[in-house]
């Protein structure tokens, strides 16, 4: 099976290994670098890279990066059990909550933006879930 990680690029990893750790209960697995944490407790690893270097330094190897085509920004939806009390946790940790949406027999959301302006939401599947919307869609 393939493995996949998410990275995240904030200005400060600190901060930013904070704001995921509150807002989604992760937990800091270990510290790559000075700019570079990795957080568990997800499916993936969260990765956090602070600083957006144009130059990234990874081990021994110098990584240039212009945020152009390959380094565009992403969002990432995060499963949870119930939204209300994620919803609440995120905005206490410092989310911006920019949206709600109730797509009745397969999910509610929340969108937001991280304190670093990266997006993503919150979602509560409806029994069934996304099955259920592949499934209408046949």
């Amino acid at each position: 099976m393939l493995e996949i990680h998410a990275f995240i690029d904030v200005e400060d990893v600190e901060a930013g290994a904070a704001f995921y750790t509150q807002a989604l209960g992760l937990t800091v697995r270990r510290r790559m670098t000075a700019r570079w944490i990795e957080l568990e407790g997800g499916a993936i690893p969260v990765h956090v890279l602070g600083g957006r270097p144009a130059e990234f330094e990874a081990g021994e190897a110098l990584l240039r990066r212009d945020f152009g085509r390959h380094w565009t920004p992403v969002h990432l939806d995060f499963i949870v059990e119930d939204l209300p009390p994620a919803v609440e946790r995120a905005v206490a940790a410092g989310g911006l909550l920019e949206g709600e949406a109730d797509h009745p027999g397969y999910f509610k959301m929340a969108s937001f933006s991280d304190p670093f302006g990266n997006g993503f939401d919150l979602i509560e599947l409806y029994p069934g879930g996304y099955e259920a919307i592949a499934a209408d869609q046949a």
